[in-house]
């Protein structure tokens, strides 16, 4: 895998139900889109035809749930086999999952649980991720999840476990910075340790969200705006890993699009601004009808 090899997309966000006619009838001035996957693997319908209008003027990104790519169980063929015709018919600029696993003994708790940061788990997880690229014929991102517990066996920092599981696996790595910063919390380290021993080689995407606070921890809940903590995590890491593509990420209370927009923009405005700064020279801006 070379960074090089995926394109910078620009400032984009997720492609949600609520947005679909806008999208389609008025192209808002967005970079790209990313969907949940999982949304358009169906034989035909609404879905699978407002993907193929937003994909006619914006570049997606896949962006799965159910790989399960951390369980025991055996890789779901079936599944990888649609996933790939998806994109084959698609065209993502890439497709990504989570580091996590989703279910075990034919069972999916609908959840993304962490992974124990062991040698073995990285050889398990790193053999399956192999799997998964040959089966898509393609590099994959994985994503950093938030956690709100630790393995007593865990052996290393989770920056180390997944910078590990990418090298090994020669996969691609999408930052989660809201994650990063709700781990950092929960678990009481620190979130610019995380940001400055991952590989800039490896890391491909980032994901801007926000959370909720219940005092003691956090929760990703992805229905609030993102944080000033979180826009300065985010700064730190554009400043470390250059120019990649963000994307904005709302689930559940989501704001009208326009918000949506203006919170890409913002993470434009952010790199932008600091690039300015360090190199005295005006940022370009990404072609976001690629």
């Amino acid at each position: 895998m070379k960074r090089s090899d995926f394109p910078m997309l620009g400032y984009g966000v997720g492609l949600r139900r609520q947005h679909y006619s806008q999208v389609l009838e008025t192209r808002p001035q967005v970079d790209w889109f990313e969907v949940i996957s999982e949304n358009f693997m169906v034989a035909g319908g609404r879905a699978l035809e407002v993907l193929e209008g937003v994909r006619a003027n914006y570049p997606i990104a896949m962006h799965g749930v159910s790989m399960s790519i951390g369980s025991t169980d055996p890789l779901n063929r079936t599944y990888l086999r649609q996933l790939r015709e998806l994109a084959r018919r698609f065209e993502p600029a890439w497709i990504s999952d989570h580091l996590c696993w989703t279910g075990v003994g034919g069972r999916n708790l609908h959840d993304l649980l962490p992974v124990p940061y062991t040698e073995e788990a990285i050889r398990h997880v790193a053999a399956r991720i192999c799997a998964v690229q040959d089966i898509l014929e393609r590099p994959i991102l994985i994503e950093n999840v938030s956690s709100y517990m630790a393995f007593a066996d865990s052996s290393m920092t989770e920056w180390e476990f997944i910078s590990t599981i990418a090298d090994e696996a020669d996969c691609g790595i999408l930052l989660d910075i809201n994650n990063i910063f709700v781990s950092a919390f929960n678990h009481r380290f620190d979130a610019n340790d995380y940001i400055d021993a991952v590989p800039a080689e490896r890391v491909v995407q980032y994901h801007l969200a926000g959370h909720s606070d219940h005092g003691t921890y956090l929760l990703d809940t992805h229905d609030h705006p993102v944080r000033d903590e979180v826009w300065t995590l985010y700064q730190r890491a554009a400043r470390r890993f250059g120019a990649l593509s963000a994307l904005v990420e709302w689930d559940d209370n989501i704001p009208e699009f326009a918000e949506l927009a203006n919170t890409a923009d913002r993470a434009r405005a952010i790199f932008n601004a600091d690039s300015s700064e360090r190199t005295g020279k005006p940022a370009l801006s990404a072609d976001h009808r690629a």
